[in-house]
């Protein structure tokens, strides 16, 4: 992926006294009018045009003097001047070539890299010790995007805006209706608050759901979850609602082996997969020899 900082020019177009801010509906229309430009729906392109709500996602997020802050897909620049004006030092990663222009229009002066490219091919590793993720996050590669958060052990936190049912994925417990795989990747990375719902109203085009601005903080005094112990989670709760023992048997355990980890667990053999809390399920993978 290609790194380069934005082309340095006015920001303000007349007297910037009366210009709108970036995040007014006026203010981004006329932006994407003048570059002749439409949001595109197969990039997750929804524009943020309230500005409370822009103020309390930098604020949640950590945005602050010096801080390595790290955002997936800033747009228009919305959110991404905002962190920088804070004094955040960011890094914007942009798969749309088309933002070129825009974005040298509308962070001009502010300390902020952009690197050009897809954000599912970029080194994660390779970032600051320390850096916090603030994003509005592109809805169709949340899952795939905050699992690479969590692997990344310089990322400390990650504050982003994601559609509302995967935020009550991320918080729901064993037992709850929205408990899954990701539930149980957060929890075994860290920890996870819900900051606030967004109204369909703040973004342009409006998306066909609800966001919620979600916090992880990822506990890196603990090594990472090892991947064979992932594995076994996310097979345990493929099918949530199936017993335990019966999705442990679908990716071949041996109904012995999987009836005496349950019975050593003190586990009834017909629970279901669903409610079985995160560190009995960790120790029946110890007792399966998936991990030590």
């Amino acid at each position: 992926m290609s790194q380069s900082q934005p082309d340095a020019h006015s920001a303000a177009h007349g007297d910037p006294a009366r210009t709108p801010p970036l995040y007014s509906p006026a203010r981004v229309r006329e932006l994407l009018d003048r570059h002749g430009l439409r949001p595109t729906k197969s990039l997750g392109q929804n524009f943020l045009i309230d500005g409370n709500i822009l103020r309390a996602i930098a604020e949640a997020g950590g945005a602050a003097p010096g801080v390595p802050v790290l955002e997936v897909g800033p747009g228009l620049g919305v959110l991404t001047g905002e962190a920088a004006r804070r004094g955040a030092r960011v890094t914007a990663l942009e798969k749309d070539e088309r933002l070129r222009p825009v974005l040298a229009e509308t962070l001009a002066g502010l300390d902020v890299q952009i690197v050009w490219g897809d954000a599912l091919e970029f080194d994660y590793a390779s970032l600051e010790p320390g850096t916090r993720v603030v994003a509005n996050l592109p809805y169709y590669i949340t899952g795939v995007l905050l699992s690479r958060f969590m692997n990344a052990p310089a990322i400390e936190s990650a504050t982003v805006l994601v559609q509302k049912e995967v935020g009550q994925r991320l918080t729901a417990r064993p037992g709850e209706d929205a408990y899954g795989f990701l539930s149980a990747l957060a929890a075994l990375h860290g920890t996870v608050r819900h900051v606030r719902d967004v109204p369909r109203g703040a973004f342009l085009p409006a998306p066909d759901v609800t966001s919620a601005v979600m916090r992880l903080d990822f506990d890196r005094s603990r090594p990472l979850p090892e991947p064979a112990l992932l594995r076994f989670v996310e097979a345990a709760l493929h099918h949530r609602r199936k017993t335990l023992r019966n999705n442990l048997r679908l990716v071949g355990y041996a109904a012995d082996a999987i009836d005496a980890a349950l019975t050593r667990t003190q586990l009834r053999p017909d629970v279901r997969a669903e409610d079985v809390p995160l560190a009995a399920l960790q120790s029946v993978a110890r007792e399966l020899g998936v991990v030590r």
